[in-house]
C-alpha cells in the first residue's frame, strides 16, 4: 500500500512539472525595448527619471557629481506638463511617423519623420526630418533640418550617445529660386538698388574680444596651477588645450578652445613666458599680426593684471592699466 501511494505521489509531482514547463513555454515573454521606443520614452514619457534613465553611464555619474542629475530628474515631470497643456499629441513606435501633434486653434500640425532607422547590433542611428501643415496643406520650407539619434545598448539599455544635426539646402529647389527671383524684382520694381559685391577686408577681431581671450587664458592658468601644483604655471597653451578625449591632465587639461591654445586667435599671436618647474610666475603677451594700424599689445601676468601698450616691445614696463 506505502508503495502504490509512492508511485502516485511520484506521478503527481511528475504531471506539475510538465504542466509547469509547458505553462511557462506557452506565458507571453517579455518584449526587449526598441531603441525607438527607448527615444520615446525618454522625451515624451511622464514618468519622472525616464530622460536620466536613457542617459550614458558616464554621462549619469559626472552630472551626479556636479549635482546636476537633480535639476534633469525633473524633466519627466516638465514634459508631463506640457502634453497636458498641448491638444493632439501622439507617439508611434512603428511606421514613418515618430510622433505629432496639431493645434485645432491654428489649423498647425507638425510631424517629426523617421527618415532612416538603421540598426546594427548594439547601436542604432534613428534620422529624423520635420514635416509642418497648415490646414491639412504641407508647408514647404527651403530649410530641411535633419537630426540623427545615435543609440547604443549600455546593460541592456538604450542610451543616448550622440545628436548630429544637418541643414540641407537645395540650391535647385524650384521654391527658393522663385523667392529669389520675386525677391529681385520686388526690390527693382521699387527702385532699390541692388547690392554691390565689395572685396572683403581681413578682419583683426576687436579689443574687446582680445580682452576676452587674455582673460580666459589667466583664469585658465590659475586653474591649471591649482590643479597640477607640482607643474605651476605652465608655459605652453597647447597645455591648456581643451580638445581630445579622456581625462584631462597636464598636457591636455581642457580648460580653453583649441584654435585659442593654437596660440594665434583673431589677428592676435598669444605667447605665455615662464620660468623652471613648479613655475610660481609667467608672462603672457597677446601682440597684433603684421602690427596693423591702431591695434595695441596687451599683457598680464600671475597677478591678473592686464596692460596695453601701443609698442609691443614696452607692454609690461609702460604699459596702461586696463580696466
Amino acid at each position: 500500500m506505502r508503495k502504490f501511494a509512492a508511485v502516485v505521489v511520484s506521478l503527481i509531482l511528475f504531471l506539475c512539472s510538465v504542466i509547469t514547463y509547458a505553462w511557462a513555454k506557452s506565458a507571453p515573454q517579455e518584449v526587449p525595448q526598441t531603441a525607438r521606443q527607448a527615444l520615446i520614452e525618454m522625451f515624451f514619457s511622464k514618468e519622472a527619471g525616464t530622460f536620466v534613465k536613457h542617459l550614458p553611464a558616464a554621462t549619469r555619474a559626472t552630472l551626479t557629481q556636479s549635482g546636476a542629475l537633480a535639476s534633469l530628474q525633473q524633466y519627466s515631470a516638465f514634459t508631463g506638463q506640457l502634453q497636458a497643456q498641448g491638444k493632439g499629441f501622439q507617439t508611434f513606435e512603428t511606421g514613418s511617423v515618430l510622433f505629432a501633434t496639431e493645434d485645432p486653434k491654428t489649423g498647425q500640425k507638425v510631424e517629426t519623420i523617421v527618415e532612416n532607422d538603421s540598426l546594427q547590433g548594439d547601436e542604432d542611428d534613428i534620422e529624423l526630418s520635420f514635416q509642418t501643415y497648415k490646414d491639412g496643406q504641407p508647408h514647404h520650407s527651403v530649410f530641411m533640418p535633419h537630426m540623427t539619434f545615435t543609440m547604443k545598448l549600455e546593460s541592456s539599455v538604450w542610451t543616448l550617445n550622440e545628436i548630429a544635426v544637418t541643414v540641407h539646402l537645395p540650391l535647385a529647389d524650384p521654391y527658393l529660386l522663385k523667392t529669389i527671383s520675386d525677391g529681385m524684382k520686388a526690390h527693382a520694381s521699387a527702385g532699390i538698388p541692388q547690392p554691390q559685391m565689395q572685396t572683403a577686408t581681413p578682419s583683426f577681431g576687436s579689443d574687446a574680444k582680445t580682452l576676452s581671450d587674455v582673460r580666459t587664458i589667466l583664469s585658465a592658468e590659475i586653474t591649471y596651477a591649482a590643479t597640477y601644483p607640482t607643474v605651476g604655471y605652465t608655459c605652453t597653451l597647447a597645455d591648456l588645450d581643451g580638445f581630445g578625449g579622456g581625462e584631462p591632465n597636464e598636457h591636455q587639461a581642457m580648460l580653453i578652445s583649441s584654435s585659442l591654445a593654437s596660440g594665434k586667435h583673431d589677428g592676435y599671436a598669444m605667447m605665455i613666458q615662464c620660468g623652471r618647474s613648479p613655475a610660481t610666475t609667467f608672462r603672457l603677451t597677446a601682440t597684433p599680426i603684421g602690427q596693423p594700424y591702431g591695434r595695441r599689445t596687451f599683457c598680464a601676468d600671475q597677478s591678473g593684471a592686464i596692460k596695453a601698450s601701443a609698442a609691443s616691445n614696452a607692454c609690461f614696463s609702460n604699459g596702461a592699466p586696463v580696466q
